[in-house]
């Protein structure tokens, strides 16, 4: 199983000093967040992509090629790559290249965004929404796949005899995680693919999300995959931790009470009663944590947010010390004690790879 944290790169005043971080210093403290989890011992990085304040995120192939190159081995990913208002064929090339540069480490998560006026700025209308996620990736599944592609659809110019460069790299492409809130044509889209799942779950109640995940699972399953619990799918989540709890809820309260998010609607204790944000000691975040596997099953990835709504990057990187040094070591060995023998493992390139020279050996 593979933890990380993800970001959404929002540029937020700290409530309890009432200062702002610039767009620079923002970009400078996702990079040394990323570092840190590779210090830690996490897996994954992913970053957002946004095109609208107060979000930085805009380029995330730039700050994630920047990030390869100052890592070994952390796991470069998004949170989301917008395949509604990207060109397909500019995604292909660019994560292409991403996946050059950095040996294989890196995948991707599609969706759709968040914000409705980034549809017009791109040149697409909101009200085709799903219809351009899923034209679009069916070309960007085909560039990846196809050394030469012949195609024709409804939202961007036909392509004759187009070959997309460079090449994936053993020409196993990125791995694609569909990442959705409330789109069940998402989780349906995933399943088709064979693609993973990743259900967002940071601000709706547990039973919406193991919905998603049931339908993702039982689709999956009915085209074939495998089983229904061999589905590849991966979890949000929010955490606030200190050694004590009430010192995490005390600290963390001024923040939720005015992130641009979910600042001044339902209370924080409500918040926490009803969806999976978790505010206290790192036992409570395990226990919490190792609860998500009895609604939706044995999973592959989960993230964590832990830099929005203001936090300070100080405040941020001693997350991220505790979850390296206390949570995450025993997250790790109570799910895979948990896991069956036949759930597979989370998708990694060097994975990806063998399976292919293995299918192509056996079809020999």
């Amino acid at each position: 199983m593979q933890f990380g944290v993800f970001t959404v790169g929002d540029v937020t005043v700290d409530p309890t000093t009432g200062r702002e971080p610039t767009e620079h210093e923002r970009i400078k403290a996702m990079v040394a967040i990323a570092l840190k989890a590779e210090e830690v011992g996490l897996d994954v990085f992913a970053t957002g992509e946004h095109h609208n304040p107060p979000f930085v995120p805009s380029s995330p192939t730039t700050m994630l090629g920047f990030i390869a190159a100052r890592t070994e081995r952390l796991l470069l990913s998004t949170s989301t790559t917008l395949i509604t208002t990207n060109d397909p064929v500019k995604i292909a090339e660019d994560y292409a290249m991403l996946q050059h540069l950095s040996d294989g480490r890196v995948d991707l998560m599609m969706g759709r965004g968040n914000t409705g006026p980034v549809y017009p700025w791109f040149g697409q209308d909101i009200r085709n929404g799903i219809p351009l996620a899923i034209e679009n990736y069916d070309l960007l599944h085909r560039l990846w796949r196809e050394d030469v592609v012949d195609w024709k659809g409804r939202f961007r110019t036909p392509l004759q005899s187009f070959t997309s460069t460079p090449r994936p790299l053993d020409g196993v492409p990125p791995f694609v995680w569909h990442g959705s809130i409330r789109s069940p044509e998402i989780a349906e889209q995933a399943a088709y693919y064979g693609d993973g799942f990743f259900a967002n779950h940071i601000f709706w109640p547990p039973e919406h999300t193991q919905r998603m995940v049931e339908l993702y699972r039982q689709r999956y399953a009915h085209y074939g995959h495998g089983s229904a619990d061999q589905a590849i799918v991966g979890l949000g989540g929010q955490v606030f931790m200190r050694r004590n709890s009430q010192d995490a809820v005390r600290e963390f309260r001024p923040y939720f009470d005015n992130a641009p998010v979910y600042g001044h609607g339902p209370s924080l204790e409500e918040f926490t009663a009803q969806t999976p944000l978790t505010v206290g000691s790192p036992q409570q975040v395990i226990d919490r944590t190792l609860g998500f596997r009895d609604y939706v099953g044995d999973y592959q990835r989960q993230l964590f947010l832990m830099d929005h709504a203001g936090l300070p990057l100080k405040t941020v990187l001693e997350q991220l010390d505790l979850l390296g040094e206390e949570v995450v070591p025993v997250l790790r060995k109570e799910f895979e004690s948990l896991r069956p023998a036949h759930v597979p493992a989370a998708p990694t390139h060097a994975a990806l790879r063998d399976a292919e020279r293995a299918g192509a050996e056996a079809g020999r």
